[in-house]
Formats: C-alpha cells, sequence, structure tokens
C-alpha cells in the first residue's frame, strides 16, 4: 500500500536556514558514517514520475529515500536508535521531511506534488486510490454543505421570482409598488384555487372506484359441477331406532297443543323426557298483554301433579314458543314462531341434530340413500353413465349427496355443443315414502350447479326439483373478475383472510360462504365450547349435545341472533376476486303422463317418487363481468397539470423549480441554526470561565505536584504589589510559540481553498 508521511516540526527539529553542510551521495554516506544504509533497489516508473511532476528534488523538501519494507523493514535514515517507539514503515512508503522555513509557494508545491503522487498511484492500480478518491469527495460534500447555498433569504427569493417560469411571480418583482401588491394577491388566489382542485382530484383518485364494464365471448366451456341431494338426509327405515323416543314425544306435543282440553292418558307417563327437559315448548296466553302467561305443555305428567285450569290454550291470543335456559337456569329466554307447524318441526329438526351429533358421520353415510338407489338413469350427450360417475358427499342437512364432473381426480368434461342433445339427463328416485317424518316436510330431490373443485354449499345456493316432473334447466355462464385491493375487499385464493378454513380437508377453493361458516363455527366452539354439527369441526373440537353441553341450545341461539357476530364475520370474509357464476332458466312438466307408456323400470307405485332432470347449455356466449379503476394515474396526472397550467401557467419544471427554492430555505435555516447554537456553546464556556487563563508554570506544577494550590490568599501589599494593592504578576520566560504543537493528520492535509481537500 502507498502512503505518504510527512515529517513535521512535532518530529524533527526546526532548522533556521538551510541544511548543514552539502548534499552527500548516499553510497558515501553508507560508507562514510557508520550508519548502514541498505541498498535500496532502482526507482521505478511510479516514482520517477512522481520526482518528475512534483520537482520536489530541487525544492527545500527533501526526498531522503525510497525504501521496500516488504521484505526486511531497515531503520530510517538519520536515526542512530532503533528504538520500539519509532514507527516502522510497512509496505511501499516515500518518507518526506519537510522544513518549516519552506514558503507558501514551496507549501502548496508540495500539496500538489502529493495530489500528483496519489494520482500516479491510483493510475498504477494501487490500492488506497479508491479510498482517497472517496474521501475527497466526501470531504467537498462536507465543505459544501457547511458553506451552505451562499444566499440570503431575500436574496433567493428576489432570485426565484426573476427565474422561474411561473407568470406570477415575475410580475411581483417587476412592477411598481401597486401592481405588485395586485399580481402578489392574484398569484395567491389562484395558487389557493390549484391546491383546491388538487385536493379534489387526490381524494377522487383515492376513493378507489371502479367502473364495471361487459363482454360478450363464444367459446366451448366446460360443463358445470353438478350436486345432487335427496331432499330427506337419511331412510326413516334405518335411523327410526335412534327417533323412537323423540317420535314419541313429538306426537304426544302435537296431541297436547291440539287438544282443546287435557287429556290424562297413562301414554304420557311412559315418554322420555330427558330430551323435553333442556328444551321444552310453552304456550303463552297473550290475551292480557299487560301479563303474559306462560303455559308448560307437560308440567302436569313429570312433575306428578294435577293439572292447573287453562293449562291449554286454543286461543288466537296464544302463542307457541321454545323456552332456552342457561345451565343453572338463572337466565331464560323464549324463541317465538308465528305458527304451531313451523314451531314444532324446528323444534324437532333441533332435537334431531342434537341426536345425530352423537353418531360418527361414517355411520351416518351408510344410514342415507345411496347412489345406486338415487341415480336410476343417466346420459351425457350421447355417452351413457352411471352413479359411478359421481363422487359422494355426505351433508349434514341432505344426507348422501351426489356430484357429476366435480374435478377432484379427473380432468373437467366440456361440452360439445350447446342444446338439451348435449347436455346431462338424469333419472332419480328420491323414495319419499321412506322420509323422516317430522324432519321433513318437502319431497324432491336439490340440486347446485358450480364450479369445478368448489365445496357446494347446497342449503344456501340450491333449488328444488319437484318429484313427478320433468324438469329442464338452460344454463348461462357469466364470469366476475373484481377489481384487487385497494379497489374491492376481494381475496384471490383466501390466504389473506384471518379465518381458519374448515372446508380444506375436501381440498376445495375459497368461497365467502365457506369462510362465513367457518367463522361462525369459530365462534361457537369459542363461546360455547362445542362445535355446530350442520359445519365441519377443525382439530380438537366437538360436536355439541345436551349430555355433554346441556345449555348448547341456549347458547346457539343468542351467538345465532348476534348481530355483532354476523357483522364481525363479514367484515373479516372477503369475496372472491375471481367467480363465475350459472344463471339458470327452469322450466317443468309432469311426467310420465297419463296417456304415455311409462318406463319399463318404473313401477305404477313409484312413478310419484321419480324425478326427470335435462341440464345444458343454452348457448355458448358466457359474458364477462369486469372491473377497472374509475380514476387511474393518467387520469389524475392529467387533472393536476391542466389545472396547473390553466391557472398559473406551469409546468412539471415549475414545481422542481419551487422544491428547489424549498430546499435552499431549509439549508440557509439549518445553517443559522447550527451557527446559533454554537455561538451559544461559547457563551455558555466564557461565561463558565471568568478569570484568566492559568500560566504554564501553574499547570506543570499541578501536574507534577499534585499538592499544588495557587496562592489565591491576599496578605496585603508586598513588594511585589501596585499602588491599588492588586498582585503584579511574576516576571519569568514567556510560554514557547511552537508551530511544532500544531499537529496535522498523515493521510489528509487541507489545501487553501475551501472545496479542495487530499
Amino acid at each position: 500500500m502507498l502512503r505518504t508521511v510527512l515529517g513535521t516540526a512535532s518530529v524533527l527539529p526546526k532548522r533556521e536556514g538551510p541544511l548543514p553542510g552539502p548534499r552527500v551521495p548516499r553510497e558515501q554516506l553508507g560508507r562514510g558514517s557508520g550508519v548502514k544504509i541498505p541498498q535500496m533497489p532502482q526507482p521505478s516508473t511510479l516514482d520517477r514520475r512522481f520526482v518528475s511532476q512534483t520537482g520536489w528534488a530541487r525544492s527545500s523538501a527533501v526526498c531522503d529515500f525510497v525504501q521496500d519494507t516488504t521484505s526486511s523493514p531497515a531503520p530510517w535514515i538519520g536515526d542512530s536508535s532503533t528504538s520500539d517507539a519509532a514507527p516502522k514503515p510497512s509496505g511501499r512508503q516515500i518518507v518526506l521531511h519537510s522544513e518549516t522555513h519552506l514558503s507558501p509557494r514551496s507549501r502548496a508545491g508540495a500539496r500538489a506534488g502529493t495530489g500528483a503522487f496519489r494520482a500516479a498511484a491510483e493510475e498504477a492500480g494501487q490500492p488506497g486510490g479508491a479510498t482517497m478518491q472517496v474521501k475527497k469527495y466526501l470531504l467537498k460534500c462536507l465543505h459544501r454543505l457547511q458553506k451552505g447555498p451562499g444566499y440570503t433569504y431575500k436574496e433567493l427569493l428576489v432570485w426565484y421570482c426573476n427565474n422561474t417560469n411561473t407568470h406570477g411571480p415575475k410580475r411581483i418583482i417587476c412592477e411598481g409598488p401597486k401592481k405588485q401588491a395586485m399580481w402578489l394577491m392574484l398569484t395567491l388566489l389562484f395558487a389557493s384555487l390549484v391546491l383546491w382542485q388538487w385536493g379534489v382530484f387526490i381524494q377522487t383518485y383515492l376513493s378507489w372506484e371502479v367502473s364495471v364494464s361487459l363482454s360478450i365471448g363464444f367459446k366451448t366451456m366446460d360443463f358445470p359441477a353438478i350436486t345432487i341431494c335427496n331432499a330427506s338426509p337419511f331412510r326413516y327405515s334405518k335411523v327410526k331406532h335412534l327417533l323412537k323416543d323423540l317420535d314419541e314425544l313429538m306426537e304426544a306435543v302435537l296431541e297436547r297443543i291440539m287438544a282443546s282440553e287435557p287429556s290424562h292418558t297413562n301414554a304420557t307417563k311412559a315418554l322420555n323426557f330427558t330430551i323435553w327437559n333442556h328444551t321444552p315448548l310453552v304456550l303463552i296466553d297473550e290475551r292480557n298483554p299487560r301479563h303474559p302467561v306462560v303455559l308448560d305443555l307437560f308440567a302436569d305428567s313429570h312433575n306428578d301433579s294435577s293439572p292447573a285450569p287453562g293449562r291449554t290454550c286454543s286461543a288466537p291470543g296464544c302463542k307457541v314458543a321454545m323456552r332456552l335456559c342457561s345451565v343453572n337456569r338463572t337466565v331464560c329466554t323464549f324463541r317465538n314462531f308465528s305458527s304451531v307447524t313451523q314451531a314444532v318441526t324446528e323444534w324437532y329438526s333441533l332435537q334431531a341434530t342434537n341426536i345425530f351429533s352423537q353418531v360418527p358421520t361414517q355411520e351416518l353415510a351408510k344410514l342415507s340413500y345411496t347412489g345406486e338407489q338415487v341415480i336410476l338413469a343417466c346420459l351425457f350427450g350421447a355417452e351413457p353413465c352411471s352413479y359411478r360417475n359421481f363422487t359422494t358427499l355426505f351433508h349434514p342437512d341432505y344426507g348422501n349427496c351426489y356430484i357429476f364432473n366435480w374435478g377432484m381426480t379427473e380432468n373437467a368434461v366440456p361440452s360439445a355443443n350447446p342444446g338439451v342433445e348435449f347436455g346431462l339427463k338424469l333419472v332419480l328416485d328420491i323414495s319419499q315414502e321412506d322420509y323422516v317424518p317430522f324432519l321433513t316436510s318437502t319431497a324432491g330431490a336439490r340440486l347446485l350447479l358450480h364450479e369445478q373443485r368448489s365445496y357446494p354449499f347446497v342449503k344456501d345456493e340450491g333449488i328444488y326439483a319437484m318429484s313427478g316432473t320433468e324438469t329442464s334447466i338452460g344454463v348461462l355462464v357469466d364470469k366476475l373478475e373484481r377489481k384487487g385491493e385497494p379497489y374491492s375487499h376481494c381475496t384471490v385464493n383466501g390466504s389473506d383472510v384471518p379465518v381458519h378454513n374448515v372446508y380444506s380437508d375436501h381440498n376445495t377453493t375459497y368461497s365467502i360462504q365457506a369462510c362465513i361458516h367457518s367463522c361462525f363455527q369459530d365462534h361457537m366452539i369459542q363461546n360455547c365450547s362445542c362445535g355446530y354439527y350442520l359445519y365441519p369441526l377443525p382439530q380438537g373440537a366437538r360436536y355439541c349435545n345436551d349430555k355433554d353441553f346441556p345449555d348448547w341450545v341456549y347458547c346457539y341461539s343468542e351467538l345465532h341472533r348476534s348481530l355483532d357476530q354476523r357483522e364481525a364475520c363479514i367484515g373479516m370474509c372477503k369475496e372472491s376476486c375471481n367467480d363465475t357464476q350459472y344463471k339458470m332458466t327452469i322450466s317443468m312438466a309432469d311426467w310420465p303422463s297419463e296417456a304415455s307408456e311409462a318406463p319399463a323400470f318404473l313401477a305404477p307405485s313409484c312413478r310419484n317418487g321419480v324425478v326427470k332432470l335435462n341440464i345444458y347449455f343454452q348457448e355458448f356466449n358466457y359474458r364477462t363481468i369486469e372491473e377497472s379503476a374509475a380514476y387511474n394515474i393518467v387520469w389524475l396526472l392529467s387533472n393536476l397539470g391542466g389545472q396547473f397550467g390553466f391557472w398559473m401557467g406551469g409546468s412539471v419544471l415549475c414545481l422542481i423549480e419551487f422544491a428547489e427554492i424549498i430546499i435552499d430555505f431549509v439549508w440557509i435555516t439549518v445553517i443559522k441554526l447550527v451557527a446559533f447554537s454554537k455561538s451559544l456553546r461559547q457563551k455558555r464556556a466564557q461565561a463558565r470561565y471568568s478569570g484568566p487563563p492559568p500560566t504554564v508554570a501553574e499547570l506543570v506544577e499541578a501536574h507534577t505536584n499534585f499538592a499544588f494550590q495557587p496562592d489565591m490568599a491576599n496578605h496585603g501589599p508586598g513588594p511585589g504589589a501596585d499602588p491599588d494593592g492588586q498582585t503584579l504578576p511574576i516576571p519569568g520566560t514567556p510560554p514557547p510559540n511552537y508551530d511544532s504543537l500544531r499537529l496535522q493528520p498523515l493521510d489528509i492535509i487541507e489545501s487553501d481553498s475551501d472545496g479542495d481537500a487530499i
């Protein structure tokens, strides 16, 4: 590494005049003086270039030698001792001894020579040149920052008004006092208008509004996934043993509600009131609105007490309600119903849910309808199909459901052409004679058209196909493409939704219905310590039932009616950014007709429980509804520039000029604040030491003798005192004023100018 070591007067003694004696060659000095001087190699091209450019050999600054210490370091010339404290140069160094009597011109030449040498070193590719250049550049930047713009506030403002491209400020400087005031007011007024218009446009842009465009395309499309379920989830012949106690209790409830007078039968005493005690049905007599009366239907039976008068109520003012209580029955609420049918159906469905939640899902699937029983005939286009082409999915509301063209294990099936001949034709047997009596009041098939790999929410989005009819469904496709954040609250795959998807075990895509159900199930587990039977369970949770969670019905009812819970789930869930909707045109007719010959596979007694379906594309035209930004960045910049140019005749360059002036103003302010702070520190330092500074003798004595204290006592006037009583200073030698005390760093020497440093 090349380094320049300047020996200052602090290292070598100060000499007056030229060096003593003639210049002795290096070889003679080594032979005659007794100092061993190692033979040095001849100067390289870099050294000769340095000497030729600087001319130091002809000045009073002597280049003693160029020493290469990479192999064996040698002692310095003229140093009779080899003390360890002496600095030892490392690498290839040039040692220069500068004389203190050099003139300013010589010193400038020395500095220029140093700069030339470093430039030559950088050209030679020696390490350290790039570092010095970086230091030099940083020093220039520091000096420039300390110097500042060089203007005052007024000068800077006048310069801006004279040189800006904006029209108003120029007239403020050039015109007379009256016109100056007028142009100042106009400039401020128009500038305010520009800022107001800018605020309006920026606010409009940040509203993130969208515009909707509708386009129509034509292509061959994949046939949608079709989910088909029976309206009854189970075959009554297989679940009758599970619902025996509930059915007997339901018959007794209907008898009590419909009876005009209380009946005393021994059958009611044999009922199982375990289910009834948790969630009973009551009659509320509201004929006196101020004092409604709550009547228990089975108070005389399970309490072993005689029925009180008026236990039955058949007047129009009586309503059937469901009583919901907490664990200790400290808090009870009543859920009213508008009709008796709705009340008993809701109550039976709730109690059946409580029973089925305690049975494993695999066992429940065996109690439902099989695919071979439901799907009697299948035809897709001209290709025959069967129940084996359907995927089975157990749904708590509808039992076993069967999905065609789901796309989980096989590729999606395309449709060859639009029309009934190229669609899906099905004949279904719903077997409504084996429906659960009180659980299902609707007979038919429930079906849903949805995308591949999406979970079918049949209860929320499905439609019914009536038994004994032929239902034709024509399909039109709408593709929705929503704009993402920040324009709309949508998600691509649900990864940014803070709700755990409980349907993820089915490996289905994200949907807002899945998110809302998952959110409700999460709140159910947090508040009721159990999960709702109709939704999948997360890991480690259990379904609610009266045996393990006696107050789950009360907790579920409160949570289901909670508006805060619904708003919280809607706020967390997002719509899908890309969605496909199937618009259906439905038509139906009786099938088979009385005059036509019935199909051979249908018995006359089974025709009322059969459904025929035709599902097809009406046309291959599809609509794409796409959202786009109503106000983009081009619109914003155009309006901002138009307003600025119209009111003030400016452009982007005018804004850059204004920003430059603001930076200069801040720059000047910072420099003034720094100078003001520095002056305050100096004033505080001067105020701290009000007396004269200590002499050199006092400093030396205080440093060597720790018990030394200056004699501050006043012993009266003496021989060394003046007539006013003040002690005169002791005469002595003044302290030396050596230039050697001013040390300069070896690597950096400041130049005479503020902006040049090496």
